[in-house]
């Protein structure tokens, strides 16, 4: 037998080629329409997370079609498959919002499963939305192949001349809801302004969750330099789409795998990033997990540590003025590392083959009303703080860049709910009141399950103006366009035995983000008093959920399932 004969490949997807046993899935190959001379190349997929239900992933078939160009260009051999895509802003206020967080762990899988069942070389994945880059970069973590992102993009802001908006974006639109309700806007106006505040495809125009992510992308040298703030309509998006899938098939062959660039310092210069930015406090859910899939420790302590180094810079909504386009316009994410530089590990490599160094002596500085000065930052410490009390004693988060320095500190009467809805309905119906702190529980990973964003509520307080007369604690998380002093991620959670599950209706509660304090005026002997005869509330699951429950761990941990 003619060995030589029967060997076509030196890339992993050789196991698929390569023998005389092999000539049944040779077989099923050419029936796809490839040829033999095409059984030598490298062979990469295309994750697309494609979907017409969902705004920024709805342009994602076309910007496919460029990254597979570019792998053509350079001799590859591009394969697409698809993922589930959830929008949070769909899911949001209802209990569908239990459901995006899980998925993140299901794009995870179903990536292993297609990359790992088929043994392809290198992939090019297309997220766009919440939970769809964090569980792709979970993938890539895992499977340590060639792996480079191409985010779909942020839309376009939105814009009202009847009402006098140069900038609409989600939030907002959530927003004057609260204003409607309380006579500052007409019903007619409400509904006029929803059809222009989103005007086409994209990730909504904020450093929402969406885009806080996909700037980590760039952050954590998995993605070109530009790529996650190209707005989603551009050309120069499907340019970077076409060179990212010509950088792929160099990648496989350079052998420049994820975990090679997704090191424990590239993941602190992502938590450095997202201080500057004044980014979602979901992206700390997210950075843990995609440690844990690289084999990386990361605590909230780190968190904490960089917080009080890195100072908050830009001024991008939902917390500051601008929308993603002008964020893109002023250098975006680069611009900012430029800015931070001396807080990085610029020894780092990125999908370029290059150190974060080498690209960051090629960006200019940027210093003015979208990216301040690290000299005059618009905060002297980063845009999150972590919390540590009785509350909360292995931490709580809290988006301090979208709270009022009024706020800071505050201490107030405990109002119980055990839902969103609940909460939702107190406030639409004048039940808050000045002084009151809404605890809502039961919403964590375990107890909602899933950790339902708690934005319907936020949104509401904001618009009816009370975001410097009451509060929110929570075990639930909050959209990354959540302003206002809301403080998420209470661990241990109710359903784990938390001390959330202990308060009750008017105890006092103080909050202090100067010193990283969350206090119940309850004595431990009294809070393990109650604990002993908590019953613990179990909401009604799907046998998604109920698996998601079972094998979830605490917020604190980033959500990640344990399986022993």
């Amino acid at each position: 037998m003619d060995n030589e004969k029967m060997h076509f490949s030196n890339y992993r997807s050789g196991m698929l080629v390569n023998g005389i046993e092999r000539a049944a899935h040779r077989a099923l190959l050419y029936s796809t329409g490839l040829d033999q001379s095409d059984l030598g190349k490298p062979i990469i997929a295309v994750v697309n997370s494609f979907t017409e239900l969902v705004p920024g992933h709805i342009h994602l078939r076309e910007l496919a079609e460029y990254v597979k160009y570019g792998i053509y260009e350079m001799g590859g051999i591009p394969r697409e498959f698809n993922t589930i895509a959830l929008c949070d802003g769909i899911c949001q206020g209802h209990k569908g919002m239990r459901y995006p967080l899980p998925s993140r762990e299901i794009i995870a899988d179903s990536i292993e499963l297609m990359i790992e069942g088929h043994q392809l070389d290198g992939m090019v994945m297309l997220p766009g939305c919440d939970k769809i880059v964090p569980g792709m970069l979970m993938a890539a973590a895992r499977l340590n192949i060639p792996a480079i992102v191409v985010t779909g993009g942020p839309m376009l802001a939105g814009k009202s001349k009847e009402l006098g908006m140069d900038v609409i974006t989600l939030t907002d639109m959530r927003e004057l809801i609260g204003r409607t309700e309380i006579g500052k806007m007409t019903e007619e106006q409400l509904l006029e302004v929803e059809k222009k505040a989103l005007p086409g495809c994209g990730t909504c125009s904020m450093l929402g969750t969406a885009n806080s992510m996909g700037s980590l992308t760039e952050a954590l040298g998995m993605a070109l330099p530009h790529c996650s703030s190209a707005l989603a309509v551009s050309a120069e998006k499907k340019r970077l789409a076409k060179l990212s899938g010509k950088r792929i098939v160099t990648m496989v062959k350079e052998g420049l795998t994820a975990r090679k660039i997704l090191t424990r310092n590239t993941l602190l210069n992502g938590i450095a990033v997202t201080m500057a930015c004044g980014a979602s406090t979901n992206t700390v859910l997210h950075l843990m997990s995609i440690a844990n899939e690289a084999g990386v420790k990361l605590s909230l302590d780190d968190f904490d540590q960089i917080s009080k180094q890195v100072p908050y810079l830009c001024n991008i909504k939902p917390s500051g003025k601008y929308p993603m386009e002008v964020f893109h316009e002023n250098g975006g994410v680069q611009a900012v590392m430029r800015s931070i530089q001396k807080y990085l590990h610029t020894e780092e490599l990125t999908v370029n083959g290059t150190t974060v160094g080498e690209i960051l002596a090629q960006t200019p500085l940027v210093e003015n009303d979208v990216i301040w000065p690290l000299a005059k930052p618009k905060m002297q410490e980063g845009g999150l703080a972590v919390l540590h009390g009785n509350l909360a004693p292995d931490g709580a988060v809290v988006k301090k860049s979208g709270v009022k320095p009024s706020m800071y500190c505050f201490t107030g009467r405990a109002r119980i709910f055990n839902t969103m809805e609940e909460a939702c309905e107190a406030v639409s119906s004048d039940k808050i009141n000045e002084g009151d702190v809404l605890v809502l529980r039961y919403e964590g990973p375990k107890g909602g399950p899933g950790m339902r964003e708690m934005h319907m509520v936020t949104s509401l307080i904001v618009g009816r103006g009370m975001d410097e007369k009451c509060a929110l604690v929570t075990d639930g998380r909050f959209s990354g366009s959540t302003r206002g002093p809301c403080i998420g991620h209470i661990s241990p959670e109710a359903a784990a035995g938390g001390p959330i599950a202990a308060v009750e209706e008017g105890d006092l509660i103080s909050i202090d983000i100067l010193n990283r304090r969350l206090e119940l005026h309850v004595s431990q002997e009294e809070i393990e008093r109650r604990l002993k005869n908590v019953k613990a509330i179990v909401k009604e699951r799907t046998p998604a959920l109920a698996k998601y429950a079972k094998l979830v761990t605490s917020a604190d941990k980033g959500a990640i399932l344990k399986i022993d």
